[in-house]
C-alpha cells in the first residue's frame, strides 16, 4: 500500500486550507455585496485573490518542485502577511461600500508587505546558515 510522507501530507493540508480560506473569502465577498444595495467595491470582489495568489499557488509550486517543508517562522510570517492583506482588502471594500474613508486603511498593505519581506529575509538567512553548516 502506498503511504504519503509527512511533508507531502503537510503540503496537501496547506493547499486544502488555502483553498478553504479562498472559498470563504469569495463567498463572504459575494454575500456582503448582495446586501450592499447595489454598491460594489473591487476590493471586496477580488479579496479572494490574495489567499489564492499568495497561499495556494506558492504551496502548489513548493509541492511540485520538491521543496515541501519551509521553516515554521517563515511560513507563519508569510501567512500573517496573507491574512493582513486579506483583512485590509475587506476593510477597504467595506469602507468603499459605505462611501467613507479611513486613514488607517493604508496601514494594512504596509504591514502585509512588511511581513512578506520579513518572511523572505528569515528564509534567506536560514538558507544561508544551513549551507554554512553543511
Amino acid at each position: 500500500m502506498y503511504t504519503l510522507d509527512k511533508d507531502y501530507k503537510n503540503s496537501l493540508q496547506r493547499i486544502l486550507n488555502g483553498l478553504i480560506i479562498t472559498s470563504f473569502c469569495a463567498v463572504f465577498g459575494e454575500i456582503y455585496e448582495q446586501f450592499a444595495h447595489g454598491v460594489y467595491s473591487d476590493f471586496m470582489i477580488y479579496a479572494f485573490m490574495i489567499p489564492l495568489l499568495f497561499s495556494v499557488i506558492p504551496s502548489v509550486f513548493l509541492l511540485l518542485f520538491g521543496k515541501k517543508e519551509i521553516p515554521n517562522i517563515t511560513r507563519h510570517l508569510w501567512n500573517y502577511g496573507v491574512a493582513t492583506l486579506t483583512v485590509g482588502c475587506f476593510f477597504q471594500g467595506i469602507l468603499e461600500i459605505y462611501g467613507t474613508t479611513n486613514r488607517l486603511s493604508v496601514i494594512y498593505p504596509a504591514i502585509g508587505f512588511g511581513l512578506f519581506a520579513a518572511a523572505i529575509s528569515v528564509w534567506i538567512i536560514e538558507h544561508i546558515s544551513e549551507k554554512k553548516q553543511a
